[in-house]
């Protein structure tokens, strides 16, 4: 059951919430197109119904997604202080109410935006962002590829394993290849296939130049040589080559699937996939944190009124962004657990707001 002081403080924040929305949407669309006018006006240029409907309307969105956290702690700064300048605070704990008892509608409030954002992040956010990353990919991002260049090692199925010295994007074209074979114990057997180079012909058709074949039956072993050899390999370019930001554009299911096959063939999943898959359900629990930070830091009464709190609250922010793009360095760049890298700001500051929780009773 809540009360009407829970009903009272909860429509605030909901109300103040949703109207910061609106603001920052507007602020975002703004700086963006400014940023990407060129783009939008150059010889290549969509038509401009298209940059409307296939790219702000889904950028919008997907903005808000990554600033929901920002959101939650500049409204509970906003409206706490304001109840906190007015007294309002003041009388409800001179009224013997709990200092922890008023945290109640806040986290109430806060765990319906972490739902909305929990949700929207697994569901709803990459059906958009999926048309406007293809947007993005055509007319913004023409050359964001990704993909291994050098030693490349995978498994074509459970019995053939593949080597490519180097491969090129551009041409789709790998040099100094082997393609090993074992047996179901796992065994490696004496058939390989050595070839110069390989080049797609389009999906799971390849092309071997210059090959020799070895077999081994027993003590003897024959060669064969080959000019060229066409053939259906399990794999494609597509396999080897994704795009940089492909990722957002991607269910939490596709996600998962994707990474599993990467790792069931042996190739190291690109990174930024994992991340993105524990950032969608990471983010949504930052909300809940920072709710609290912001009730500890703005309930009290200061002399800096909102204008302090919003200056605690913007270096808190700013800390707590700083510490998720350094984890997420070290995931992308040093090999580190894409897993605990986005847990690991969550983690650290949800022990930050117990401490600010008990600072500010005292």
């Amino acid at each position: 059951m809540l009360s009407i002081l829970d009903r009272y403080i909860l429509k605030k924040y909901l109300g103040t919430f949703f109207f910061i929305i609106l603001m920052f949407s507007m602020l975002a669309a703004v700086i963006d197109f400014a940023e990407k006018v060129e783009d939008f006006m150059g010889a290549k240029a969509p038509p401009f119904s298209m940059v409307i409907t296939d790219y702000y309307l889904n950028f919008i969105p997907f903005i808000n997604s990554l600033l929901f956290p920002l959101y939650t702690l500049i409204t509970v700064l906003f409206f706490t202080s304001r109840l906190a300048g007015n007294s309002e605070i003041l009388g409800m704990l001179g009224c013997g109410i709990n200092f922890y008892r008023l945290l109640k509608p806040y986290l109430i409030g806060g765990l319906i935006i972490a739902s909305l954002h929990y949700m929207g992040n697994h569901f709803i956010f990459p059906s958009s962002s999926k048309i406007r990353v293809k947007f993005e990919n055509t007319y913004i991002w023409r050359n964001n590829y990704k993909s291994p260049t050098d030693n490349i090692h995978f498994m074509l199925d459970k019995q053939n394993e593949m080597y490519i010295r180097s491969f090129n994007r551009k041409d789709s074209m790998g040099q100094d290849v082997w393609i090993m074979r074992y047996d179901t114990s796992g065994v490696q057997r004496p058939n390989t296939i050595i070839a110069k180079s390989i080049k797609c012909l389009g999906g799971q058709r390849w092309q071997l130049n210059n090959c020799q074949i070895r077999q081994v039956n027993g003590m003897k072993e024959q060669v064969f040589v080959r000019k060229q050899i066409d053939t259906n390999l399990n794999f494609a370019t597509s396999d080897l080559v994704y795009r940089d930001n492909e990722q957002q554009g991607m269910q939490s299911a596709e996600l998962q699937q994707y990474i599993d096959e990467q790792n069931a063939r042996g190739m190291k999943s690109p990174v930024m996939h994992e991340v993105e898959l524990h950032r969608r359900t990471a983010d949504p629990f930052s909300n809940l944190v920072l709710t609290v930070i912001g009730f500890a830091v703005a309930s009290r009464k200061t002399r800096g009124g909102m204008g302090w709190h919003l200056v605690i609250g913007g270096g808190i922010s700013g800390l707590f962004i700083f510490m998720s793009k350094f984890s997420t360095t070290f995931a992308t760049n040093a090999g580190f657990s894409p897993f605990i890298a986005i847990w690991i700001p969550n983690i650290l500051f949800s022990l930050v707001a117990i401490g600010m929780l008990v600072w500010a009773k005292k």
